[in-house]
């Protein structure tokens, strides 16, 4: 998601590990290959490169690039399942403020992989609408880092491990996603259960040509209040206050003979807090304890990114 920052480990004299979501909607992004009549079950498979893996706005691997792939199974009665992966950094770039620019990872070992397992059913229903329910679990093989925990050895630092539900309505080129955290830590948010996501997408192809327009609006609403988080006044600042944001993305595919294709779209987060996102040279205020934002390069900020992606 994704994702959204775990700050996991980042700002931890406060933050201590919190972390928005950075996982990935495989199941959304992966492009799907023409089901072609060869009875009522349906395998496909996908693989592209890409210049970074972006997940709902945010950067996962740093501005560098990333190789994705996946499998999808579909039955005619409407049942789907499926896997997706993709390298991923985030999990161990996370920065402490304490002392001021120190680094501190929220995985010790493991944490350059998500792999994503999901779900569902489609129902086909009248005027071109299809109605998708679903299920998807991120999962983030690793540890966490002792050193990190030890910076805040009263509150346990939760993985990135992430299961969400879903409802997905599509009409023809547009279509809508209401996700649905089901656990009470999101992509390494504790106390998150209920956050959610919803995803506005378009993807128009132009009549007569290989070519597909993209429009993507997201909002990442995100629930309860991390006992890591810092103070501000006194009290407390929410996981709201601290991960939730906006997002958008424009771009357009070119589809290639032999089921490639090449892309390229620009993305980014607005509405969003530099103290969850942020680069170690952002200057955090008005915070108790915070000093600077929590990875590299702020995540969020606005980038191109670029692809090409193969279906069999």
């Amino acid at each position: 998601m994704l994702k959204k920052s775990l700050m996991a480990a980042a700002v931890f004299a406060a933050f201590a590990t919190t972390g928005a979501a950075f996982a990935a909607d495989a199941p959304a992004e992966a492009a799907a290959k023409p089901e072609e009549a060869k009875g009522p079950h349906t395998l496909t498979g996908n693989f592209g490169v890409f210049s970074q893996y972006i997940f709902r706005g945010l950067t996962q691997t740093n501005r560098k690039p990333a190789a994705q792939g996946g499998f999808d199974y579909s039955h005619e009665s409407g049942f789907y399942a499926g896997t997706w992966m993709s390298n991923i950094s985030w999990l161990k770039e996370n920065a402490s403020s304490v002392p001021p620019g120190s680094v501190q990872g929220t995985y010790g070992g493991g944490g350059s992989l998500e792999a994503d397992f999901y779900g569902g059913y489609k129902w086909s229903l009248p005027n071109d609408v299809v109605l998708d329910l679903g299920t998807l679990y991120y999962w983030y093989p690793g540890d966490i880092n002792p050193a990190t925990q030890a910076l805040t050895p009263a509150v346990s630092i939760p993985k990135g491990d992430t299961w969400e539900i879903y409802v997905a309505p599509t009409w023809k080129w547009l279509s809508a996603k209401y996700s649905y955290s089901v656990k009470s830590d999101t992509f390494g948010v504790k106390d998150s259960k209920g956050t959610s996501y919803l995803d506005i997408s378009a993807n128009y192809p132009i009549p007569d040509t290989p070519v597909t327009l993209i429009a993507h609006w997201g909002w990442q609403k995100y629930k309860g209040t991390d006992l890591r988080n810092p103070t501000a006044g006194g009290a407390r600042v929410s996981n709201d206050f601290l991960n939730t944001y906006k997002d958008l993305k424009l771009g357009a595919s070119y589809a290639l003979p032999k089921d490639f294709t090449i892309g390229a779209y620009y993305s980014k987060a607005y509405g969003y807090n530099k103290a969850g996102y942020g680069g170690v040279g952002d200057v955090i205020t008005g915070l108790t304890g915070l000093t600077n934002g929590p990875y590299p390069k702020d995540i969020a900020s606005g980038t191109g990114t670029i692809y090409v992606q193969k279906t069999f």
